[in-house]
C-alpha cells in the first residue's frame, strides 16, 4: 500500500471502506477499524458491497452488448478493484473509451492501474469532486470521448454521498443534458427499505464522525434521478434482481442497495 502526502490517514474514508468491504488492500488501520465497527452493527455490509460491484459489471456488458455504446463516464470511481469498468467493457468491444473521475487523492496514487487500456480503446482519469467541479468540461474528457455520441454516466454507490444541500438531483440532470440521445445513466445508491432494525442509521453515524455525509434515501427519492429517462428492464430494483446472472444467495437487506439503468430518449 502507497502513501501519499495528500491523503488523510487520521480519519475513515469511504472509498477505503469500500475496498476493505471487497477485500482489498489499499486501506489504512483507521479504515480496518471503522469497517469492523461497521459490521459489527450491520453485516450486510461486506455482500452488499460486492452485490453492487456484480452489478456494475451486468450493467456495464448489458449496454455495451445490447445497446452498442461505447464510451463511458465513472463518476466516484474509487480505488481501483478488477476488473475495473474498462476491462469489462472493452472485454465486449476493446474499442471502449472510459473517463474515469473521483476526488480522493488515494485514488489519483492508484491512477495507473485504470489506465491499462486495450490498444483500440483508451482510459483517462480525472481528478474531480462532482458537488463543485463540471467533469464534463475537464479536457481528459473531451480528449477522450465525443460527446456528441452516446455515453453511459456510471455513478455507483455515490450519490449517497451526497446529501440533499448540494442538490444531488441537478447535479445528474446538469450532466445528462449535456450528453447526447441514446445515453444511459447506471446508478445504485444505499436505501433503508429493507432495514427493519434501522441499522443503516447507525451506520451512518460511523460515516459522518469519520468526516464523510451520508443520505439514505428511498425508492421515491431515488427514481427521481431517473427523471425523463426511459429505465430498461427490471426498472429500479435490488442490485442482485437486476438482471442476475444465475440464482441469487442474498436477500433484499444484504443487499441494500438499489440500482437501475434508463435510456436518454
Amino acid at each position: 500500500m502507497r502513501n501519499s502526502s495528500e491523503v488523510d490517514t487520521s480519519r475513515p474514508h469511504a472509498a477505503r471502506l469500500y475496498d476493505y468491504y471487497l477485500g482489498g488492500k489499499d486501506w489504512f488501520p483507521v479504515d480496518k477499524e471503522a469497517a469492523e465497527q461497521v459490521k459489527k452493527i450491520f453485516p450486510e455490509a461486506e455482500k452488499g458491497a460486492r452485490a453492487n460491484r456484480d452489478f456494475m459489471h451486468r450493467a456495464v456488458r448489458h449496454v455495451a452488448r445490447e445497446y452498442g455504446v461505447r464510451q463511458f463516464i465513472d463518476i466516484g470511481t474509487g480505488i481501483p478493484t478488477a476488473p475495473n469498468l474498462h476491462q469489462v467493457a472493452q472485454e465486449v468491444a476493446p474499442e471502449c473509451a472510459v473517463v474515469y473521475a473521483d476526488h480522493d487523492p488515494l485514488v489519483l496514487e492508484y491512477a495507473d492501474a485504470l489506465m491499462l487500456s486495450t490498444p483500440e480503446g483508451r482510459t483517462a482519469y480525472v481528478q474531480a469532486d462532482v458537488r463543485h467541479d463540471s467533469v464534463l468540461d475537464s479536457r481528459e474528457v473531451h480528449e477522450t470521448l465525443d460527446l456528441d455520441r452516446p455515453v453511459a454516466l456510471s455513478l455507483l454507490a455515490l450519490l449517497h454521498f451526497v446529501p440533499d444541500e448540494h442538490v444531488p438531483q441537478a447535479i445528474v440532470r446538469s450532466m445528462l443534458d449535456r450528453l447526447a440521445p441514446g445515453s444511459f445513466l447506471l446508478l445504485s445508491h444505499a436505501t433503508a427499505d429493507f432495514d427493519e432494525d434501522g441499522h443503516l442509521e447507525e451506520v451512518k453515524k460511523i460515516y459522518e464522525e469519520g468526516g464523510t455525509p451520508v443520505q439514505i434515501r428511498d425508492k421515491a427519492e431515488i427514481e427521481v434521478f431517473f427523471d425523463g429517462l426511459e429505465l430498461i428492464e427490471p426498472g429500479l430494483t435490488p442490485t442482485h434482481r437486476w438482471r442476475p446472472d444465475g440464482p441469487s444467495t442474498i436477500s433484499d437487506a444484504e443487499a441494500f442497495i438499489y440500482a437501475g439503468a434508463a435510456r436518454k430518449p
